[in-house]
């Protein structure tokens, strides 16, 4: 194994097996003892964290090739999905509020939470709206404007242990960001967008393939565990599946998805692909570096 260290990973391995199976029996209070928010750790006050769901919303529609002031035009009369929300459907908030009819919401974990600091988020968000972007916001609530009433129909938050919505042709838009890298079975997420969209609807999502901070020095070191040693560390904790750019272009080729758009964000550097090739577990031995160098990536897919 690559910068192998037995004392150190010993207790890593033994530390992950424990933490995992308590993810796999107590989700709830896994998430509750991790403190996980769907968005990592950066984000602190609730101007940060709006923020944050503002960029991930324009960016949707900035690689779509659509204006701010085409927005409306676009969402109107849409049902949006969203995969992996996380704690706060902020961008599912600003979706309805700028025209989509409703937003369903569907993650593996039971995330959703109205604590004080969510309720400030979602105030931040409607504080920075105005006029009929204001009032649709509003009505995403039981009682209007209101986040702690929780969601009226507009946005609903669907836990699916796999991941999966399970429903069919209802979406004319699915959006992730840094979520299909979670998923433990990819072509079967596919398969769910594909089954899960109306004709003509639209498929969007950035994908991270970074180690989330699972990496020992080089950033591609983390695909050194044997596969069956990483499912045992980890499959219960939502980290990422490890599979590269080449699987999900196999996934894509495997429905009938209409591919609009498949682009690299980030790279790795060369001579840390060439550096961590002799070490790398057996199912990634024969990706190309080319492959093995993509980092994330923005992927969207039109159902014809």
């Amino acid at each position: 194994m690559y910068d192998q260290d037995l004392k150190r990973d010993l207790i890593r391995v033994t530390k992950a097996i424990l933490t995992n199976q308590f993810a796999r029996w107590a989700p709830r209070l896994y998430i509750k003892y991790t403190k996980q928010t769907g968005r990592g750790s950066s984000e602190s006050s609730s101007h940060e964290v709006a923020c944050y769901f503002q960029n991930c919303f324009i960016d949707y529609f900035n690689v779509l090739g659509i204006s701010s002031d085409a927005i409306p035009a676009y969402l109107s009369g849409k049902h949006v999905f969203e995969y992996g929300p996380g704690d706060i459907p902020g961008v599912a908030l600003l979706m309805v509020a700028h025209g989509a009819e409703r937003v369903t919401c569907i993650d593996r974990f039971p995330m959703l939470s109205f604590s004080p600091q969510n309720i400030k988020i979602m105030n931040q968000l409607m504080a920075d709206m105005s006029g009929e972007v204001l009032q649709r916001a509003k009505d995403c609530f039981l009682e209007n404007g209101n986040p702690s009433s929780g969601f009226s129909s507009r946005i609903q938050y669907l836990v699916r242990p796999s991941g999966l919505s399970e429903l069919h042709e209802e979406a004319d838009l699915i959006i992730s960001r840094a979520v299909l890298e979670h998923t433990n079975n990819l072509s079967a997420s596919f398969t769910d967008m594909y089954q899960t969209l109306r004709k003509g609807g639209i498929t969007i999502h950035e994908v991270d393939l970074k180690s989330h901070g699972l990496h020992r020095k080089n950033p591609l070191d983390f695909l050194t565990w044997p596969n069956y040693l990483w499912s045992c560390m980890y499959s219960y904790k939502g980290v990422p599946n490890r599979l590269r750019i080449n699987h999900y272009r196999e996934c894509i080729a495997a429905t009938n998805f209409k591919t609009i758009l498949i682009q690299p964000t980030s790279i790795a550097n060369e001579q840390d692909v060439k550096s961590i090739r002799p070490y790398l577990a057996k199912s990634f031995q024969n990706i190309s570096e080319e492959d093995l160098s993509w980092l994330s990536f923005w992927v969207v897919l039109e159902k014809v």
